[in-house]
């Protein structure tokens, strides 16, 4: 008698780092091969890590590439001691990544209603779904206004900076959208900046609508939908400011005015 068995298909697909970038001595970027199989939507997340253990430690990572890269980005913090953090910083060109085979998360398209602007508000990390959305051509096309948001804590640490003001007007596919309906408003929290302090103190002020050149009232549920990438904390407290304004949560079962996800560390 012999048995059949078949192994069980690996939970990981295992790509290999084709480039990395340290901003900062706390941010960095890098870019793994992807798998031919592999589809997500352009503002998803996908679990990663390293191998070499027996239960790889997987972390949660936005994708900071459109959906229809050949590669797949991703923007990263360095924590002190953090579990996957603290090897992955390592990494070098050529090494390998763990990469999940599941993508999913919220902050699509297809999770808010049509409308005419689009907000994308990031703090730190959460920035990155947001490198994915305006590279997209179908943002552009769903909606007549993007503007993204980022705010940091230093000025060192408005990673791609340069993309926002200068490279993705060369973009071959959405250069010449961007350059007509794309904004992008960086604020800074502990340094001198012509736009000082957090986009939650700046939205309560009426000064981030009067910078776009907007209705001092504010969002309208009826035109604006918005994307929120951040710590808990600022989910929280912008989601209550546009919840007062008629903007509700909606998900990828019941678009509705905003969506939020939270930024992964660890």
């Amino acid at each position: 008698m012999t048995s059949d068995t078949t192994a069980a298909p690996s939970p990981h697909h295992p790509e290999t780092v084709t480039w990395v970038h340290h901003w900062t001595d706390r941010l960095f970027s890098f870019k793994i091969t992807r798998p031919a199989s592999f589809r997500f939507r352009s503002g998803e997340f996908v679990m990663i890590g390293l191998p070499g253990e027996t239960k790889p430690i997987m972390r949660a990572y936005s994708i900071a590439s459109p959906c229809f890269t050949e590669e797949l980005e991703f923007l990263s913090i360095k924590v002190p001691g953090g579990p996957l953090t603290s090897k992955l910083q390592l990494i070098e060109v050529g090494d390998t990544i763990l990469l999940g085979r599941k993508p999913t998360g919220t902050l699509v398209l297809d999770a808010v209603k049509a409308g005419r602007r689009l907000f994308l508000i990031g703090t730190g990390t959460g920035l990155a779904p947001f490198l994915s959305i305006p590279r997209d051509p179908e943002a552009y096309e769903r909606f007549e206004q993007l503007v993204v948001t980022h705010t940091v804590r230093d000025i060192e640490e408005l990673a791609y900076r340069s993309l926002w003001e200068n490279e993705i007007f060369d973009d071959e596919l959405v250069g010449d959208q961007a350059r007509k309906q794309l904004t992008y408003y960086p604020t800074v929290t502990r340094a001198p900046f012509h736009r000082p302090g957090r986009i939650t103190a700046r939205i309560e002020s009426g000064a981030f609508f009067q910078d776009l050149g907007m209705p001092a009232h504010g969002f309208d549920p009826e035109l604006d939908r918005v994307m929120l990438c951040g710590s808990m904390a600022m989910n929280k407290d912008v989601a209550a400011i546009l919840e007062g304004y008629g903007l509700r949560k909606g998900s990828n079962n019941e678009p509705r005015e905003y969506v939020l996800e939270r930024a992964f560390v660890g």
